[in-house]
């Protein structure tokens, strides 16, 4: 399963102009299954967003997850966005393939799993629509983009 962090000053997603999640200042998390993940290694995942320290302290040193944005228990928002192109692969020419991408009932049934164990850990969290036309509007603060890969248990490719 793999994941491109964004740290937001403000995100939103909208689908047919309507819009559907919106944080402030948090993390955009784009989302991505891949075959032969499963529960464990979205658990891993989101285990690891939640406590990676890269927003910053007073002295301005990336110590403060977004469980804690500001140290002093301001939390921050999630926006839990599918994004299965995250597997592209362009190694054998010009259009990218997405093979080691999950089929869409798994990606999808993980991406669900993903956002209901998050909202159970998580106060703030929002969502895009999964297999949908999003327009995703961000400020990206820092910037600060961080790409998380956690490797399927059975040895599929990754």
């Amino acid at each position: 399963m793999m994941a491109l962090l964004q740290r937001v000053r403000r995100a939103r997603v909208e689908v047919s102009g309507r819009a559907v999640g919106e944080i402030g200042a948090g993390l955009l998390v784009l989302l991505c299954a891949e075959r032969g993940d499963t529960e464990v290694q979205s658990d891993k995942l989101l285990a690891k967003i939640l406590k990676l320290r890269i927003f910053s302290d007073t002295a301005g040193k990336m110590n403060h997850s977004v469980q804690n944005l500001d140290g002093a228990g301001q939390i921050g928002g999630l926006l839990v966005v599918s994004q299965f192109t995250l597997t592209a692969d362009v190694s054998g020419g010009n259009r990218p393939s997405f093979t080691t991408a999950a089929a869409p009932e798994e990606g999808r049934r993980l991406y669900d799993y993903f956002v209901a164990q998050a909202r159970l850990l998580h106060p703030l969290v929002q969502t895009g629509e999964f297999a949908a036309d999003m327009q995703v509007s961000l400020v990206n603060d820092g910037p600060v983009t961080i790409p998380l890969r956690v490797a399927p248990a059975d040895g599929a490719p990754s």
